[in-house]
């Protein structure tokens, strides 16, 4: 069995750490994780060290995971794979026992498919993506590098999404309809259009 190393200690490495334990391929080392006062670890798995000792907690570790979270801004989680990258790290793709991933279907390093989404043929998916629990991704759809799918999104055929962007729960992208990069859809948006870099797309508060 091999080992990963898992950056980031809160929610979402709780359901990385989920979807590693159902998959039974790799032993879990720890976790890389700034000291909280009073956090010795999390689910049983230890708090190794910070991010200024991955060169030493990687040594004899078959693989690493970025799971920091990200709702708006993917900045941390761009640096720790590009930290993991300079440091030689392999950045395994991890896909839940009960998602789907087509076989004509793309993924990135270090990308992860969540409990019960779906990736369907001839999607394309880039590198340090979170496809999260009940997403779907459909046919010929194509998701930059460092994105999140947030959970029962739903990224119909033919949609393009630049890097570092966010669909939120529950978003409904139409087909065919192409978002920059740096995008945030908020929670339940649907989406009929053509969407530019940087835009923040949520229910307007009277």
């Amino acid at each position: 069995m091999t080992s990963i190393l898992l950056l980031g200690g809160g929610g979402h490495c709780r359901a990385c750490i989920d979807v590693i334990e159902a998959l039974g391929e790799m032993e879990i080392r720890g976790i890389v994780q700034p000291h909280r006062d009073g956090q010795a670890g999390l689910l049983g798995y230890p708090i190794l060290g910070c991010d200024d000792d991955l060169s030493i907690l990687l040594q004899g570790v078959d693989n690493a995971l970025v799971t920091v979270g990200q709702i708006k801004q993917p900045d941390t989680r761009i640096q720790l794979f590009e930290r993991l990258n300079a440091l030689a790290a392999n950045l395994p793709i991890v896909v839940s026992p009960s998602a789907y991933c087509s076989r004509r279907a793309e993924l990135g390093e270090g990308t992860i498919l969540m409990h019960g989404s779906v990736v369907n043929v001839k999607a394309r998916v880039g590198a340090n993506c979170i496809i999260n629990t009940l997403a779907l991704v459909e046919h010929d759809a194509d998701i930059g590098a460092h994105c999140h799918i947030s959970t029962g999104a739903r990224v119909n055929g033919g949609v393009k999404i630049g890097a570092g962007s966010f669909v939120g729960s529950g978003a409904v992208l139409r087909e065919g309809i192409s978002l920059g990069s740096r995008v945030v859809i908020g929670a339940g948006q649907v989406v009929l259009q053509d969407v530019p870099d940087g835009t923040v797309v949520r229910a307007r508060r009277d």
